[in-house]
């Protein structure tokens, strides 16, 4: 077996691959020389600098796994990379102490005005009262993100006697309760917090989570610490906002756009800046080294990974029977997230017809894949599924029934909340997946790439035509409709497939009329 080494990683994981395979480190390479190169190898382990493209992926004709000596995958085409049949690994867990512990130094520097402090010192000035700061301790810490490295946080802040809030639907009140730490909403979070910490992954959903509006909301003595990714936050609002004594201070470790030497963030005194330092201790680089190598030996001997980012291998015979159900599954589950409300407590999977007959691990970690795939910093697959969602304070809980009443086969997943619960089933007809199910409505949309408006209200005269004048005054277009009702003129599900999405403008405007009890847009 030969790996192929083309980014700097600890010289410990270098020696768990020598002592198993041949070894060449070969950094730096230009995009041509890569590609001119991997088809001599089994294993390729990068970190950031280097792109796998679809083309380096197409000549690494002996490739079986690509590890990635860090989190983020950004750089690997992981469509590729599936499509060829080779495990593309990461190391998610590596690196949490240390942005952690970065995210703590960040607060405490903005908290005692330490970088300004020591400069002005350096200079040949002493100016003791020009830096007074403030105690972490009784302070409210805001933790948007209790994934690795918020919860981390939380600890070290709880030790600090700090009073705790925290955002993530998608952890349960036991997670919370052990953490010692309020589940707040976003909106309470914003006014009550002295300190807010940001450790989400980035996605359509996240991206300007801060902006003007919410910047609006918070107390003018609060500081705001981003170690997560660059886009989360509007800088030029940020700015702005400090300029204006709306906002104490911010301490910035990561950017929209990396490596750069000029910002505007640069400008103010209290924006503490640091070079996307999160994951930069020697302690973090041997582990994050170790853990890819680790993976990559294992998937070498035909073991499995602990952290595979795509999709694991099943046999042949499952994967026949099961694959029209993969994209059924996971889409039952983007659904579900995306309808849900209150804090995640359980999630209920139940299989019906031929499909019971079969082992449905994978569809279980499709299914959990599809709930946390825009609020999880690891990839769910077959391999981690179970774990994130124990790690989350999720219970998964799966039933089979060999008959199904209506359908040849029928994935019904339930999420439990703090709220109530969200039922969807989908089956597959004729190669196609098919929502059957939305709570107590039997219905049927293919949900073929797009955006969808789901509403709930009082089946009656009017009010479909009334819904269709607000989405044509906006210039949308609805391209299919479907209505589930429990009665006439009861209760009804309304279902608009939309060709561009709604602002929220217009579905504040659906909300307000006479009957409509909810309206929600989603992306599937």
């Amino acid at each position: 077996m030969k790996v192929l080494v083309a980014d700097p990683i600890g010289e410990e994981g270098i020696e768990i691959l020598r002592s198993h395979a041949e070894v060449d480190v070969k950094t730096g390479l230009k995009p041509e020389e890569l590609i001119s190169i991997v088809g001599d190898y089994d294993a390729l382990v990068v970190r950031s600098q280097t792109q796998v493209t679809a083309d380096v992926i197409e000549a690494g004709k002996k490739l079986q796994v690509i590890a990635r000596a860090g989190v983020g995958v950004d750089n690997i085409n992981i469509e590729a990379a599936t499509q060829r049949g080779i495990v593309v690994v990461n190391a998610p867990t590596g690196n949490t102490i240390s942005a952690a512990e970065h995210t703590i130094g960040l607060m405490l520097a903005l908290a005692r005005h330490i970088p300004r402090a020591n400069a002005v010192l350096k200079s040949g000035v002493w100016r003791r009262n020009d830096f007074t700061g403030i105690e972490l301790r009784n302070k409210t810490l805001g933790i948007i993100g209790l994934g690795n490295v918020g919860s981390e946080v939380a600890r070290r802040a709880r030790g600090m006697e700090m009073k705790l809030l925290a955002y993530d639907p998608f952890v349960s009140a036991d997670y919370a309760h052990n953490l010692q730490l309020e589940l707040a909403p976003l909106e309470k979070l914003f006014k009550e917090s002295d300190f807010i910490t940001l450790h989400v992954p980035l996605t359509e959903s996240t991206r300007g989570l801060i902006g003007a509006k919410e910047l609006a909301l918070l107390k003018p003595t609060v500081r705001i610490i981003n170690a997560a990714r660059g886009e989360l936050i509007d800088e030029e609002a940020l700015v702005k906002a400090i300029r204006e004594g709306r906002v104490a201070g911010a301490a910035i470790d990561v950017f929209a756009t990396e490596p750069l030497t000029s910002s505007i963030l640069f400008e103010e005194d209290n924006i503490i800046v640091t070079p996307h330092l999160g994951a930069s201790t020697a302690e973090a680089q041997t582990l994050v080294a170790v853990d890819a190598a680790e993976q990559v030996i294992a998937v070498l001997k035909g073991q499995p990974a602990r952290y595979a980012v795509n999709a694991s291998f099943i046999s042949a015979e499952t994967l026949s029977e099961l694959a029209p159900f993969i994209k059924a599954a996971a889409t039952a589950g983007k659904l579900a997230c995306q309808l849900v409300e209150g804090q995640m407590n359980s999630i209920r999977i139940e299989y019906q017809g031929e499909i019971s007959n079969y082992d449905t691990n994978v569809l279980k970690a499709t299914v959990i894949g599809g709930l946390l795939e825009d609020v999880s910093e690891e990839r769910v697959n077959l391999v981690n599924a179970d774990l994130v969602a124990v790690r989350r304070g999720l219970s998964v809980m799966e039933q089979k029934q060999a008959i199904c009443e209506n359908y040849a086969s029928l994935i019904t997943v339930e999420v439990t909340t703090s709220t109530g619960s969200t039922t969807v089933a989908a089956a597959v007809l004729r190669g196609e997946t098919h929502i059957v199910r939305v709570n107590d409505y039997w219905i049927d949309i293919v949900p073929s790439g797009g955006y969808f408006l789901f509403s709930e209200h009082l089946d009656r005269p009017g009010l479909i035509g009334a819904v269709g004048k607000i989405t044509g005054d906006a210039n949308i277009n609805i391209s299919a409709m479907h209505l589930g009702r429990l009665k006439p003129r009861g209760q009804a599900l309304m279902m608009l497939a939309l060709d561009e999405p709604l602002p929220e403008e217009q579905r504040q405007q659906i909300l307000s009329l006479p009957d409509i009890y909810n309206a929600k847009l989603v992306k599937l």
